[in-house]
This record gives structure tokens, C-alpha cells and sequence, in this order.
């Protein structure tokens, strides 16, 4: 077959799939073409041969038999923050589900039925109401669909524990075409797969959640340190959660503030600490102890409504910014990991880039390794270099410095990668990054499940899992 003839076929297909659609098929033709090509990630500029704008969870089988019959790559995009560009494809197809963002709380049950394309915000304002949280990330813009399916880490993660972790079921359609609900009853080796295998085994239209019970309010803060109090900073924060209990979650943060926070341009060490239970003064008093250990340059702290808390930092990553991540997990805080960790953080002295320092253990650490496919559950802290830069001149040398910090810190480095927090690689880089990201035992489990799911490939635009030939 020409290409030519394989184009006409295509068109075909795609004309026959509009009037099936109770959403929209946009091509390069359309206005809406430019605007509906366009990823979180402005590094990642390419141009689809059609995109799908899902007016229904029906419309993800049309488009799945479309790709199926076409044999154009498909790309799956939920709520669209995905770091490393995997919600579209170069002249391939876009099942784009952001407009399905229902969420249904029973309060009851305290289960919490989410669609595709719904955001951290669309959960946090439907559970908030009711006295009710889902453990989900640290910026209310991101997807629930990409979050959960690779991992979930965020504000809860010491005191719920991961999103999968709280994931009761999920609707899946395989790329065969087959509608199964995935749960530990049902469909379990599927289950335990979407929990951190990302989107390789089918679309999830729906996801249900196990919700826990939200404080009215959660004591939030931060305390601030400048370049000469980082050491100590590092020091006694890693002494203070030797004992601090699961209500307690923190993440320490490197980075030069946006200018309207007003404090100046100078890179800053931050500790930032969300206490959540009832008993505030409990809080307090656990907050009091770190404050004592290492006086703060400055602090806030203070009771805040947790929508508030969770969107706090969107402002710092507008779609369209351009960014680079790569992560590693690691126990030590020792002098000779924070001498590290302060030498690459001091060269930050440009806005674009920050560095995270998650504290893991708590609720996390007690799901045993293998249970779920999320790679690591015995390190204590997940560090991850992100990039929300703005010029294009600045991708080579930003993207540069977070491979070299990530080189770094390899010496003090546990096993496995948290595939949300990976960034955009190519080549050989992309092939082995699922690879490296789970281990060998993991792994090999995740490429059972691949052969039996999607032997084909059909969902390959992620961090991919590839079947084994024959």
C-alpha cells in the first residue's frame, strides 16, 4: 500500500469515527488544532494526525478500534501534567479524556468514584465538603489518572500513603477491546499492574478511591533558610523525623521564589510541613521542636483549608513551561550526602528550577515491596529535580544540571525510579527507562502482564513496558 493510499484510508477512518463520537475529532485543519495539540511540558511541540476530545467514556472504544484499524500510535492523555510528553504523538492519534471529570463521593462508604480526566482540584473540592480527602500529589492542576497509575505522591503520603495505595478498583478497557473491573476480587494481576505500571495495560475510565477522614482544618507552614543555615537545616530536619508520627508529612524544597513573594532572588532552603489531625497543638508542638533545632530566616504557620493548601504552588507551573526531571530515592542525610545535596542545590540561583526532598516512610512505608508494582517502599526519602523554565535557550543547560545533580547523588541512591517524576528521553535512554525504574523482579512480573493485555502495543506512548516477541 502507498502512502498515499494508506493517508485516504485514514481519512476514512477518521470521518467514519466523527458521527459514532459524542465528543469531537480535531485535525490540523481545525482552529482548535494548535491549542489541542499543546502539552503541560512546552518542550515537547509535535503534531498529531488527529486528536479526540472524549465526550464520553463510550467514545474511548471508537477511538481504541479506530487506532486498531488505522494502526496510527496512540496517545492517552487525562488531566495533561505529564512531565514527559506521553499525552500526545508525533502524527498519531489523541484519546484526550480531560473533559470526563466527574467525581462521586459516597459518604457513606467513603468511596470516591473518579472519571479519567479529572484533576487534584476536582477531587479535593468534591471530598473537602464532606469531611473527606484522597491522598493525591502537591499541585492541583495534575491529573488523577497519570498520578495514580504510576504512583501518587504528595501532601498525604505519610499519613495515607501512596494514591494507588487507597485505589479500591478501576475500570479498565484493554486494547482488545474488553471492559474489566480491576480490583483485589477481580482481575487482581490487572489490579496489582495499574498500581505503578502506568498506562501500558488499557485505558482506565473510571477510578475509585478509598477516602480518609480530613480534619476542618490542616496546619500548614514553612519555615525558610537561607544559603549559610543549610547544612544545619538539612541536619536537624533529618533528626527530627527519626520520631515525627504519620499525621506528620514534610518536603524540603530548594528554590529561588517567585518574585511576588517578595523575597528577593537568592536561592532558599524550605522546609514546608502539613500536620493532619484534629489535634493541632499536637502539631505545634512537634513544628516547635524543629524550629528549636534550627531557627528559621523566616515562617509561616498556620491552620489552612486544605483546597488552599493543595493548590498553594500552581502558579509555579503554568502550562506550556519547558522542564526536565529525573529522581532517586536515598536513606542517608548524613554530612556527606548534605554536603552534596547543598553543593548542586547553591548552584540554583535561577528561577526554572527546584529540588524536592520527600519524606517518605509513615503509612507509605508499611505497604510490603511487591504488593503494588511501585518500585520502592524502604527508602526514606525521594528526591526529585524538576524544571518549570520559560525560554527555550535555557532547555540544553537546565536539562544539563539535572542530569549532573541526579549523577550525584547515585552513591547514596536506593533501587527503583518513580516513573511520574522521569522526564522526556529518547533513544536508548527510553527504552531502558522502565527497565531501570522497577527492577528486575518487577519488571519481569509487569511484561506477564503486557503479553497478556496488550501484546501488540498498542499503548506504547508511556514509560513503556514492550511485550516479549512471540
Amino acid at each position: 500500500m502507498t502512502s498515499m493510499q494508506q493517508d485516504g484510508e485514514i481519512d476514512l477512518a477518521l470521518q467514519a469515527l466523527r458521527p459514532r463520537l459524542a465528543g469531537s475529532v480535531i485535525e490540523p485543519h481545525d482552529p482548535l488544532y494548535d491549542e489541542a495539540r499543546a502539552v503541560w511540558n512546552g518542550m515537547i511541540d509535535v503534531r498529531p494526525r488527529a486528536l479526540v476530545r472524549a465526550g464520553s467514556v463510550g467514545d474511548i472504544d471508537h477511538v481504541l478500534r479506530t487506532a486498531r484499524t488505522t494502526g496510527l500510535p496512540l496517545a492517552i492523555r487525562g488531566g495533561g501534567h505529564n512531565i514527559a510528553g506521553h499525552g500526545t504523538v508525533q502524527g498519531g492519534l489523541v484519546l484526550e479524556l480531560g473533559q470526563l471529570r466527574s467525581v462521586e463521593v459516597d459518604v457513606a462508604q467513603r468511596l470516591v468514584t473518579v472519571e479519567p480526566g479529572a484533576t487534584l482540584a476536582d477531587v479535593d473540592r468534591a471530598t473537602a465538603q464532606h469531611g473527606l480527602v484522597v491522598p493525591l500529589g502537591v499541585i492541583s492542576a495534575t491529573g488523577v489518572a497519570g498520578l495514580t497509575l504510576g504512583g501518587g505522591v504528595g501532601w498525604l503520603t505519610r499519613s495515607c500513603g501512596l494514591s494507588l495505595d487507597v485505589l479500591d478498583s478501576a475500570e479498565v478497557i484493554t486494547a482488545a477491546g474488553e471492559h474489566l473491573h480491576a480490583s483485589e476480587e477481580q482481575n487482581a494481576d490487572l489490579f496489582w499492574g495499574l498500581r505503578g505500571g502506568g498506562g501500558n495495560f488499557g485505558v482506565v475510565s473510571s477510578f475509585t478511591f478509598r477516602a480518609r477522614h480530613l480534619p476542618t482544618a490542616v496546619l500548614g507552614g514553612n519555615f525558610f533558610y537561607r544559603p549559610a543555615h543549610w547544612k544545619g537545616a538539612l541536619a536537624a530536619f533529618d533528626q527530627w523525623t527519626q520520631d515525627v508520627p504519620d499525621e506528620m508529612n514534610s518536603i524540603v524544597t530548594f528554590l529561588v521564589l517567585p518574585p511576588d513573594m517578595g523575597m528577593g532572588d537568592e536561592p532558599w532552603l524550605i522546609i514546608g510541613f502539613a500536620w493532619v489531625a484534629e489535634n493541632q497543638q499536637a502539631g505545634l508542638e512537634l513544628i516547635g521542636q524543629l524550629r528549636n533545632a534550627a531557627p528559621p530566616d523566616q515562617e509561616e504557620v498556620g491552620p489552612t483549608a486544605w483546597v488552599d493548601w493543595q493548590s498553594a504552588m500552581d502558579s509555579l507551573f503554568p502550562k506550556g513551561s519547558r522542564g526536565y526531571w529525573k529522581n532517586i530515592s536515598f536513606s542517608r542525610m548524613d554530612d556527606s550526602a548534605i554536603d552534596v545535596l547543598v553543593g548542586f542545590a547553591s548552584e540554583v540561583t535561577w528561577s526554572g528550577t527546584g529540588i524536592d526532598i520527600h519524606h517518605m516512610e509513615g503509612a507509605f512505608a508499611r505497604v510490603p515491596e511487591g504488593e503494588t508494582a511501585f518500585p520502592n517502599r524502604s527508602s526514606k526519602y525521594w528526591l526529585n529535580i524538576y524544571g518549570f523554565w520559560q525560554d527555550p535557550a535555557d532547555d540544553e543547560r537546565l536539562s544539563a544540571f539535572a542530569r549532573k545533580a541526579h549523577g550525584l547523588m547515585q552513591p547514596f541512591g536506593g533501587h527503583g525510579q518513580y516513573v511520574n517524576f522521569l522526564g522526556v528521553e529518547t533513544g536508548q535512554n527510553a527504552v531502558d527507562a522502565a527497565r531501570q525504574a522497577y527492577g528486575p523482579e518487577t519488571y519481569d512480573r509487569l511484561v506477564a502482564l503486557k503479553n497478556r493485555f496488550d501484546p501488540d502495543n498498542l499503548f506504547r506512548i508511556n514509560h513503556n513496558i514492550p511485550p516479549t516477541a512471540g
